[in-house]
């Protein structure tokens, strides 16, 4: 039976080997934490694929309200984290949590409400639509998921002096869902809602919806990126994670986003190169 030994021997190598490169392959992946309007407005379906063929890396994206996507890199779930709420990105950083933060790209928030616009808010800046909004009890539809978005429609209530939070008004509904959601839940209700653009241009169940409010200064909303702290979790993938961000914040990378259009109309606007955070 000596004979088999060496067949033994060679049958575990060539086991070892293809578990080894099973497992090296596997490896080449990534997962990025990132919000919602990534996603639902096709974005990463159109970047990832283009990644993926540069890099060879692939990106498992975990879509959530920014909040949440900040969470699931505090427990270390994440290597990167693509969200937009600057102020929480940079807490997210301070505390430990991120490398670094880049700026990636922009575009902005709208009002939608019905054609009919019953609050009488068309044409009017964020602030006085608000009010209108609430003055007449028109039924708004509130993302409520700690999203980027949440907390941009929660700094214009406080902007226009309108305390929703304890209210609890009947025409103001927090649905505790992803962007998608709230604009399907504004379309059957026939409501106001706010949602970033990008969003809005992908929907396609828009029923009697319209962008009512657009271009107020205050409706800026911006993008940024971090690599999750390898020295804090040691899991993070820091090599390829970091790929990501760089491709992301690259000549290469700008172009591709800039280049992701629906019906002629761009969703995203490349701006990594001011200097970074």
């Amino acid at each position: 039976m000596a004979f088999r030994r060496p067949f033994l021997a060679l049958a575990m190598l060539l086991g070892i080997a293809l578990v080894s490169s099973t497992s090296s392959a596997e490896d080449r992946s990534i997962v990025v934490a990132s919000t919602t309007s990534t996603q639902d407005s096709g974005l990463f379906g159109y970047l990832l694929p283009l990644f993926k063929a540069k890099t060879g890396i692939d990106v498992k994206v975990i879509a959530q309200g920014t909040g949440q996507a900040l969470d699931t890199g505090r427990r270390g779930d994440a290597d990167v984290v693509f969200v937009h709420a600057k102020p929480q990105e940079e807490r997210f950083v301070a505390d430990g949590f991120g490398v670094k933060r880049f700026d990636v790209m922009y575009n902005d928030f709208v009002l939608i409400g019905p054609k009919s616009d019953p609050a009488g808010v068309k044409g009017k800046d964020i602030a006085t639509a608000l009010k209108a909004i609430e003055a007449k009890g028109a039924p708004f539809v509130s993302r409520g998921d700690r999203s980027g978005t949440h907390a941009a429609e929660l700094a214009l209530w406080i902007i226009a002096g309108i305390d929703v939070a304890s209210a609890k008004a009947a025409w103001y509904r927090e649905i505790g869902q992803g962007m998608g959601a709230a604009l399907n839940t504004a379309s059957a209700m026939n409501a106001y809602v706010l949602s970033d653009r990008g969003t809005w241009i992908a929907f396609k169940n828009r029923g009697d919806l319209d962008v009512v409010v657009e271009g107020d200064k205050r409706l800026f909303n911006q993008y940024g990126v971090m690599l999750v702290n390898p020295e804090k979790y040691p899991s993070v993938k820091k090599e390829l994670g970091q790929t990501f961000v760089d491709w992301l914040i690259s000549p290469e990378g700008q172009v591709a986003i800039a280049g992701y259009k629906i019906d002629g109309q761009q969703l995203f606007f490349p701006d990594a190169a001011k200097k970074p955070d």
